[in-house]
């Protein structure tokens, strides 16, 4: 009987060695999703299914000698041999795959959206249905009508078990870690609007300043800001931007058009960046009223204070283009 029982318990160690313990790589590389919610049962048998572990058994008879560990919902990659033990502390871990999200300063809520899209997460609509409403943001600004201007330019790893509103906050989060660091404090309506434009003006860094200080001296002259970049944001929010500003864009009664109507639009039309918030809470102390691109390709402007001297700028930015 003693000889029977030492076979039996040398064949279940035999048994969990190579269930358990002797590594195994699926034939091919695997992507498995578990949604919130999935039990230990469906997941040992996905994990099977899919050549992952060898017995979904003695995998759930892993998770039943320690229930304390609770396996976590999200996507996973296996790629390379791992035994059923390894299998279990990556789930456990929450060891999941995340997919990057690049976005640069300057872009606004449509290609935020486009770019999660992109990553494989949540569809567009979703995210903009979450960036249209400015909840997550009363907080810092209590006039936002969305989380444009707000969603900090960052490099981002998110999860397929996040939801947009999960992704958009990580993003608020950004921005008021960055507007703690700047001493953003007060008034982030109008700072976070300014930056925008800022941002969206000039691609140089050093220039950002001398924008800033376009813009805040045509505020205080009640002079239309004649932004080009309103205009366009005007476009897509109607959703009929075709590329270029036309006349019609020109004459739109959008608040956002800034050529009609004196003052600030009313909020943000983009994500800025650090430099450019900087750049809105201290403009450059110049004359300047007007600025046009160099036209020399280097993404340069040069700044005027009287309209004399920028029709003379503008000519010469023609004649730039023309040579080129």
């Amino acid at each position: 009987m003693v000889r029977f029982i030492a076979i039996l318990l040398l064949v279940a160690a035999l048994w969990f060695a190579w269930a358990l313990v002797i590594p195994v790589a699926p034939d091919v590389p695997q992507v498995l999703l578990f949604p919130a919610g999935s039990s230990s049962k469906a997941i040992a048998a996905e994990l099977q299914r899919t050549g992952v572990i060898r017995s979904q058994f003695a995998f759930q008879l892993i998770h039943y000698a320690m229930p304390k560990k609770r396996l976590k919902a999200g996507e996973y990659r296996f790629t390379r041999a791992a035994s059923g033990l390894e299998v279990f502390q990556r789930i456990a871990r929450g060891d999941v795959l995340l997919h990057t999200v690049v976005v640069p300063e300057g872009y606004n809520i449509f290609e935020i959206a486009a770019a999660i899209q992109g990553a494989g997460l949540v569809k567009k609509e979703e995210f903009l249905a979450v960036a249209r409403d400015g909840a997550l943001v009363h907080s810092i600004d209590p006039h936002a009508r969305s989380l444009e201007g707000y969603l900090f330019p960052d490099t981002y790893q998110f999860s397929r078990t996040m939801s947009a509103r999960d992704m958009a906050a990580a993003m608020v989060r950004q921005f008021q870690r960055q507007a703690q660091l700047l001493g953003l404090t007060q008034d982030a309506h109008r700072l976070v609007t300014l930056a925008s434009i800022v941002e969206k003006e000039t691609a140089a860094a050093d220039e950002r300043p001398e924008v800033a200080s376009v813009y805040t001296n045509r505020l205080a002259k009640n002079m239309a800001l004649a932004a080009d970049p309103t205009v366009v944001y005007a476009a897509l929010l109607r959703g009929d931007y075709r590329g270029t500003i036309y006349q019609s864009d020109l004459q739109s009664d959008s608040p956002y058009n800034t050529y009609k109507f004196a003052g600030l639009p009313p909020g943000p039309i983009a994500n800025p960046g650090a430099a450019s918030l900087r750049a809105a809470m201290h403009p450059a102390q110049t004359p300047y009223l007007f600025f046009v691109a160099a036209g020399d390709g280097s993404g340069r402007h040069h700044f005027s204070g009287s309209f004399e001297e920028h029709e003379r700028n503008v000519i010469a930015y023609r004649k730039a283009v023309k040579a080129r």
